[in-house]
């Protein structure tokens, strides 16, 4: 297994943002429901998985294309929520107001990255806040929280991240971000976890 890695694509959170989430999911705090640490919040994007290590530079040339491909966005914050499925959901999300440079953004992300591109996907801007522990029953009559005034959080770049599965929960590192809508091949690399 050492020469696979596991890698997912995302966008940071800025710290206000992040500080918002934090608190507004202790309306969920409860023994079958199992927070995301504060380091592993991300605004998803799509999730490559187990891949060769030697694809690594491949993988970071499509994302430093696909960035430039697409301008920066600012995303609203709709509600925290039981999902993805509202029946039948297994965590608890920030949900932003759909956007379309979001969906564009995730599409070219899908298309490029997906061995095999499903033929149809609804893009859902989220963060996933918690996720219900399975040795617990799910929790019922969960609340939404929504905000109290207009959040808005804006995204300048993208960025591939590699998990290391660890317990009690995986150990996210940024490995590199890629700034949207520009043209140089500069992009920022991180060797820390985040």
């Amino acid at each position: 297994m050492k020469d696979t890695i596991r890698l997912f694509v995302a966008a940071r959170l800025p710290q206000d943002l992040t500080n918002y989430l934090v608190q507004a999911r202790e309306a969920y705090a409860q023994p079958a429901i199992r927070e995301v640490p504060e380091q592993n919040l991300h605004l998803t994007l799509f999730f490559i998985g187990n891949v060769p290590a030697t694809e690594e530079a491949n993988i970071r040339q499509k994302l430093a294309e696909v960035a430039q491909r697409h301008q920066p966005f600012t995303l609203a914050l709709e509600q925290l929520e039981p999902g993805p499925k509202p029946r039948s959901p297994r965590l608890i999300w920030a949900r932003f107001r759909q956007l379309e440079a979001f969906a564009q953004l995730s599409l070219d992300l899908t298309q490029v990255l997906a061995e095999v591109p499903p033929r149809q996907e609804k893009f859902i801007p989220h963060v996933t806040l918690c996720r219900f522990r399975k040795d617990l029953p799910a929790p019922k009559d969960l609340p939404v929280v929504a905000p109290a005034e207009e959040i808005l959080y804006p995204v300048p770049a993208l960025a591939l991240w590699q998990s290391q599965l660890a317990s009690p929960h995986p150990i996210y590192t940024m490995v590199e971000e890629f700034p949207l809508g520009y043209r140089s091949s500069k992009s920022t690399k991180a060797t820390q976890p985040v």
